[in-house]
């Protein structure tokens, strides 16, 4: 199930990007008004994003949509079918290969994700999988879709609506971890702390001190696994996230060590997913 769609202003500049005066070749060749068919399919198997946005660039080019739209999330064999749009070769080249580049961008995201999910379920059922807000700027709303389809959660949308504590933070303070966690509970008490460590010595003092969530940035399979054992035998156990580096070859091992979540940016630079395109003569 697709969890949202690029609003149609979006749509509408991604489009006006590759036809700001019109189709040149289409124009030319006086081929506009042909009827015809555009088809897509899966060239390989992947976890399908973007259909929804691909059928409703259709409809804003005046195109029809012939018979059902494989949702964002499917998972797709090779050869099967996305999408198939019908109307005039004008409007079907106009959407032809913004849509189909849209959706292999976003369906390697969220192949990759959906990789990395597999891979850390197998070492505990329970861990899940974030991804940071490390997408190429621009393309966040895309991007949180096509990772929300691979089975993935956002770590953190934006500096707007979390806590995240960084030694780049701390590097401005001159406090306890306790005081410093006091002063962040007094002023957003219902936001649940989250600080993040580099080695094995740091996350025992914000063990001690109390955080909710402690994120291991960079640290071996190993140093979590100590690190999660200690946190287990906590009154009130944090939440241990594995942070840097975690990808579909290691997430299994991170999420067996006890890293509850897998924080990562990795799907984010997965190749695209072809999706094979058939544009042709309506018969």
């Amino acid at each position: 199930m697709s969890p949202y769609r690029l609003p149609d202003p979006a749509l509408e500049a991604i489009l006006g990007e590759d036809t700001p005066e019109g189709d040149a070749t289409t124009f030319a060749l006086g081929i506009a008004d042909a009827p015809g068919v555009l088809e897509y399919r899966a060239r390989g198997p992947m976890t399908l994003c973007g259909s929804e946005e691909a059928a409703r660039m259709g409809q804003l080019r005046d195109l029809i949509i012939a018979g059902p739209v494989a949702a964002s999330g499917s998972v797709l064999d090779a050869g099967q079918l996305i999408l198939r749009l019908e109307g005039r070769a004008a409007d079907l080249h106009a959407v032809w290969k913004t849509s189909q580049t849209l959706m292999e961008y976003l369906s390697g995201i969220a192949s990759a994700t959906a990789a990395i999910v597999a891979a850390a379920r197998r070492g505990n059922p329970a861990a899940s999988v974030a991804c940071t807000r490390k997408n190429f700027p621009g393309t966040k709303a895309a991007a949180i879709k096509a990772i929300l389809c691979g089975g993935a959660t956002p770590h953190r949308l934006s500096l707007s609506e979390t806590l995240l504590v960084f030694a780049e933070h701390r590097a401005f303070l001159d406090e306890s971890p306790a005081a410093t966690l006091a002063r962040l509970r007094d002023a957003w008490p219902e936001r649940r702390i989250v600080v993040e460590v580099g080695d094995e010595a740091e996350a025992a003092l914000w063990l001690d001190a109390g955080a909710d969530v402690l994120q291991l940035e960079k640290l071996p399979v190993a140093a979590v696994a100590r690190i999660a054992a200690i946190a287990a035998r906590m009154p009130r156990p944090p939440l241990i996230a594995a942070a840097g580096g975690v990808n579909a070859g290691n997430a299994e091992d991170f999420a067996r060590a006890g890293a509850g979540v897998l924080v990562t940016s990795s799907p984010y630079f997965a190749p695209p997913r072809d999706v094979a395109v058939t544009l042709r003569p309506a018969p």
